[in-house]
């Protein structure tokens, strides 16, 4: 969809009046209802970044290496949410979005990379101006009488919605606004910047290279447990902008989420399939020594080829009403085939927690720390220390390490005006600290400082 055709509809959804039904049930028993039958602005959100990296002691350097002298990089990213839901039981969202700027080292160098905004940038030479982020369609099947409210926020109608249920959501997607989610660490532009703390790096989920796809996922959900199936369209070659079929290249995601109480532990179980034209490092390595040349395993890439992965993801509130908590990720690949959308990654952990400004008279502040420990399959490490390269990775050999990361923020937040419809305006300094950039213990370390400002209607 064209950007002028998306600014048009997104002035529609913003001039929609927001007529609320006078028979809205109460909480706890009815029919599921809307708010308004009407297009509504669901969210506007602007987010900018300004990071410094350290220079860093380094002995060699390949076309993908952390800049020895270090760097300095401001990002922009601009976002507006529109949702309309005609019916009960569907709901439409379009939501568009700008990204300028870039990530310092060119966004390479890493299995962690530092700002996770970065990932809209897109590939080198892609236009910056407004592309459309989601444009999908969900339905809902109620499975009980039980219904509960939910608020307005971005990509969620206002209204009541059943407790029980099944839904379907289909479309332009991003996979990982329903899968691998976590309270204390999901957003880069409120929380962690490091994407290593924010999704499993581990999981290669299917995206362009803005991290949108094309695909659907079917799920049952209740207050005690959800099961989620979801199928999406993968690039055509790693890191690339254009999606493949669903026939040719897929990723499937199956996730199991427990949650016994409200504010009780939550525990998710994730596994993964993806079907690509990718690449293998035992066989480019294998055809780098018959040759005598240097490996390149897109060079080896083949349709119909399989990465398998597993994660789990764990929340702990402890206090505050949930705003005080503790997080944590296991994520493994198989590492054979070629990492190819998210990150180059195959082994993962991390673990952290997050504590509510509500203890110093800051209720809207909060203050987060988080660890990770990020690793290779040994076919993966031999291939980099032959001297080949992927998409992330690439200092031309390797004296492997497990990458280290420590990330600690603090974000202070102010409201206005204390109404229905709020503008909120958070400022957060971030720091970073990383052992080993690129599971390379010849490099490093290297630290990054960054300023956040985050405005959210």
């Amino acid at each position: 969809m064209p950007a002028r055709a998306a600014w048009v509809a997104l002035l529609a959804l913003a001039v929609g009046a927001p007529a609320v039904r006078a028979d809205e049930p109460a909480a706890g028993g009815g029919t599921p209802l809307p708010e308004s039958a009407y297009p509504m602005l669901l969210g506007a959100q602007y987010t900018f970044i300004e990071q410094r990296q350290t220079p860093l002691d380094s002995p060699y350097a390949g076309r993908l290496s952390l800049h020895p002298d270090g760097d300095r990089q401001g990002t922009h990213t601009i976002g507006f949410y529109g949702g309309w839901a005609p019916f009960s039981w569907g709901q439409l969202y379009l939501d568009t979005e700008k990204f300028m700027g870039a990530g310092v080292s060119g966004a390479t160098g890493l299995g962690g990379l530092p700002n996770g905004d970065v990932v809209r940038e897109g590939v080198p030479g892609l236009k910056k101006e407004f592309y459309i982020a989601r444009l999908y369609a969900r339905f809902m099947l109620p499975l009980g009488a039980e219904v509960a409210p939910v608020a307005r926020a971005q990509d969620q109608m206002p209204g009541t919605e059943a407790v029980r249920r099944l839904e379907l959501k289909v479309g332009r997607l991003s996979v990982a606004d329903d899968f691998d989610r976590n309270s204390y660490a999901n957003s880069t532009r409120t929380q962690f910047l490091n994407w290593s703390l924010w999704n499993d790096t581990a999981w290669d989920f299917a995206a362009n290279t803005r991290g949108y796809t094309d695909g659907f996922v079917v799920s049952y959900v209740s207050r005690e447990w959800a099961l989620r199936y979801g199928m999406y369209r993968m690039p055509l070659y790693a890191n690339a902008q254009t999606l493949e079929t669903l026939l040719r290249a897929r990723e499937q995601d199956l996730e199991l989420t427990l949650a016994a109480t409200p504010l009780g532990t939550v525990v998710r179980l994730l596994a993964y399939r993806n079907t690509a034209r990718l690449g293998d490092y035992a066989q480019a390595l294998a055809l780098a020594a018959a040759t005598g040349g240097v490996p390149d395993v897109a060079a080896d890439d083949a349709d119909g080829r399989h990465k398998t992965g597993f994660g789990v993801n764990a929340e702990q509130p402890l206090a505050d009403g949930g705003d005080t908590g503790l997080f944590a990720r296991l994520g493994w690949q198989d590492g054979k085939t070629e990492d190819f959308v998210f990150t180059e990654v195959d082994r993962h952990a991390s673990v952290g927690g997050q504590l509510s400004g509500i203890r110093w008279a800051r209720s809207e502040d909060r203050l987060g720390v988080g660890l990770v420990l990020e690793g290779l399959s040994d076919a993966h490490r031999d291939y980099l220390a032959a001297g080949g390269s992927g998409f992330l990775l690439g200092d031309g050999r390797l004296n492997y390490a497990h990458e280290q990361i420590l990330e600690t923020y603090y974000r202070a937040g102010w409201t206005w005006p204390a109404g229905p419809w709020p503008v909120r305006v958070q400022l957060t300094p971030d720091f970073q600290y990383i052992r080993n950039p690129g599971f390379n213990q010849d490099r490093g370390p290297v630290r990054f400082y960054a300023l956040r400002l985050h405005l959210e209607y």
